[in-house]
């Protein structure tokens, strides 16, 4: 098993207990079990990684396919639970949990081949896939156009309770008539109305962005939170503004990070 850590956990590693993962005391690591897990089904994940300062409680399973990276797994302390998360461009495609070494192990040999979702959820059906993530997975097009009707469909049950969410809706509704911003991908921080010029986190902030202010007026800022660009009166002529202020060149939004550009 080859060495390289995962992304921080974020606490302390604790040990995992003996009772509860009787196969790792055995293998040595979490890696080691499940490589052995996966070889008992006839399954190759190549070198599976293990973090040297936490091996019992996290391994990772590199992909064959160039734009997804390894897939990590990490231990419940408390009960018997084996949580599994990957990423590709900026977006956590693959995610879910289970009790079962041996469907963990179908788990991560799918995303190790390149796997379409559903396709993993067959064989291991404690993999989550949602909507938005199919989306995703078919191309950054698809995923604007299903974010774009999430927002709309989340923030219309807000509006009849929440005076900004009624206002930042008034301001998606404009924004999604217009072709431009219709392209991008947005979403809401705040309840701030944000366009990204890519699908995967972070987002960008290249994108003029607009606050609800009391009064039913707008605050037009970007691309940082600290440069406010103008005020306005209106929706319809906040939303102006922001198309006014569209960085050149810029098309429809992109599959992956800010952070790779």
């Amino acid at each position: 098993m080859a060495s390289n850590s995962p992304r921080p956990a974020g606490h302390e590693p604790v040990a995992a207990a003996p009772d509860l993962y009787p196969e790792l005391a055995d293998a040595g690591s979490l890696a080691g079990a499940l490589a052995l897990a996966a070889a008992e089904q006839g399954f190759d994940l190549g070198a599976v990684l293990s973090n040297d300062s936490d091996p019992l409680r996290t391994a990772g399973v590199p992909s064959t396919a160039s734009d997804r990276e390894p897939c990590w797994i990490f231990l419940g302390s408390e009960s018997r639970w084996f949580h599994i998360n990957g990423l590709r461009q900026g977006v956590q495609l693959l995610s879910g949990s289970t009790s079962d070494l041996e469907e963990l192990a179908r788990a991560t040999a799918g995303w190790r081949s390149g796997a379409r979702l559903r396709e993993i959820q067959k064989a291991a059906p404690f993999i989550n896939v949602s909507e938005l993530i199919e989306a995703h997975e078919r191309g950054p097009a698809e995923a604007v156009t299903v974010q774009w009707r999430f927002l709309l469909e989340d923030l219309r049950q807000e509006a009849h309770r929440l005076g900004l969410a009624r206002q930042t809706l008034l301001l998606a509704e404009m924004a999604s008539a217009d072709p431009k911003l219709r392209q991008l991908y947005p979403f809401t921080s705040h309840r701030s109305l944000h366009f990204s010029t890519c699908t995967g986190f972070p987002y960008s902030w290249d994108v003029p962005f607009v606050d609800p202010l009391s009064g039913d007026r707008y605050r037009i800022c970007g691309p940082s939170r600290g440069i406010v660009v103008s005020e306005a009166d209106t929706a319809e002529e906040a939303i102006a503004l922001v198309v006014a202020g569209l960085p050149g060149g810029r098309g429809p939004a992109v599959a992956g990070a800010a952070s790779d550009r």
